[in-house]
């Protein structure tokens, strides 16, 4: 009871604070009659608002007390031999599921795909190495780009440009590594932040090679083998896809396939991430995250880990990037903004920082319930910071915790060790 007694004048001091966020935003409306303009008030929005801000500051010592209890159920651990299977059966379901789902659905599911693949490139950045990237969407950029300027200018087909797109993200990632390599912290992410908006200013300006605010239009699909999945092929004398096998044509085709190219991106994202993590290198980022002193004091180099991390998390972002511009058909700048590199962040933390599970649960959550849900599609960003900082205060590690290795020692009556 004392601890609420003392918590009453921040809760009226949030309560305020609130009352004077919400007024502009759901307190007034501007109607508009004929030619005037009247100013609606509501202020019921504004007192509930208030009102539910107060309770939970005032009770938030309470609140924090029981957040143990409070806590997201622990995910019980499988045995090994049911992993394989389950992962099977996993993988069989996502491939034919796009067969039996109506296209705004797999359009829906394509986008999660891209963004799982980019949230696993910044899991490399944030989650494993613990650098604090906000400019992730400029490597994203980077790769959408490198597709269309390709395409533009020699004439370059997706799988052509896919390797190039990849290459040329990672050595901007390198190129970024070198001016951050002794910052942390919050001078690392304001480095990064800078970094992104540098880019996707020079694709505003360079209008004689990007278009500038306009983007580049009429990029192509990726063909099958060679083939065209459209109705009429782009060059004279060559088949389409349906033509080949003797198909009569269905634009659900094509959706099918980008859909099936996005799985198959994000498996072998998170295969080789799952890899790399196995590895030295991802032993040196997990020394690197945990104490730069002592990862120094091991004889690693700092500087060399910083490099990889950042090479290899943007090349994932590069053949992301490639990706969404052959699905989307355009790119521009706009679609390369801060909220972007916010929104992947996001999906890190909320799924848990060095979580490959939580990782890819948390960019199917983000990307599907705004869709699904488009009745609030005005108030999106307010929920998601709600959600946000309620994860923050109950669930600060995220959905899928990482799973640490550990090692038990048991010594029994005689001396000897067990391992477990």
């Amino acid at each position: 009871m004392r601890k609420i007694q003392n918590n009453l004048l921040p809760a009226l001091l949030a309560a305020v604070i609130a009352a004077l966020v919400i007024i502009p935003i759901f307190g007034l409306e501007l109607k508009r009659a004929g030619m005037k303009l009247s100013l609606d008030a509501h202020w019921s929005y504004v007192l509930w608002g208030s009102l539910a801000v107060f309770v939970v500051q005032l009770l938030r010592p309470a609140l924090q007390a029981r957040s143990v209890g409070l806590g997201l159920p622990k995910i019980p651990r499988l045995p090994a031999q049911w992993a394989r299977p389950l992962m099977f059966a996993a993988l069989l379901m996502a491939a034919t599921w796009p067969f039996f789902a109506g296209r705004n659905a797999v359009d829906i599911a394509t986008l999660a795909l891209i963004y799982v693949m980019l949230g696993l490139g910044l899991n490399v950045v944030v989650g494993f190495a613990g650098l604090l990237d906000l400019g992730f969407v400029g490597f994203y950029a980077v790769g959408a780009y490198t597709y269309a300027l390709l395409y533009h200018w020699a004439g370059w087909s997706f799988w052509q440009a896919l390797p190039l797109s990849g290459a040329m993200a990672a050595l901007f990632g390198f190129v970024l590594g070198f001016p951050v390599l002794r910052l942390r912290g919050d001078y690392l992410a304001i480095v990064t932040l800078g970094f992104g908006e540098i880019i996707r200013l020079l694709l505003v300006n360079l209008t004689d090679w990007t278009g500038g605010p306009d983007g580049i239009s009429s990029i192509p699909k990726p063909t099958v083998m060679g083939l065209e999945m459209a109705r009429n092929p782009s060059v004279e004398g060559t088949q389409t896809f349906h033509q080949f096998f003797d198909l009569s044509f269905n634009s659900m085709h094509m959706v099918i396939f980008l859909y099936l190219m996005a799985l198959l991106l994000a498996i072998v994202t998170l295969f080789i991430s799952n890899r790399l993590i196995r590895m030295p290198i991802g032993r040196a980022w997990e020394a690197l995250r945990e104490d730069e002193i002592a990862c120094r004091s091991l004889g690693l180099s700092p500087m060399k880990i910083k490099l990889s991390a950042f090479t290899l998390g943007a090349m994932f972002a590069g053949f992301g990037g490639a990706f969404f511009a052959a699905r989307q058909g355009i790119v521009n700048p706009e679609s390369f903004t801060f909220i972007e590199s916010a929104l992947i962040l996001a999906i890190v933390v909320l799924g848990g920082m060095g979580s490959q599970l939580g990782v890819i649960v948390a960019a199917v959550l983000l990307t599907a319930l705004p869709e699904v849900a488009r009745q609030f599609s005005e108030y999106r960003m307010l929920i998601f910071g709600l959600v946000m900082i309620l994860m923050m205060i109950w669930r600060p590690q995220g959905l899928f915790p990482m799973q640490r290795h550990q090692i038990k020692v048991d010594t029994g009556p005689a001396g000897s060790a067990g391992q477990a």
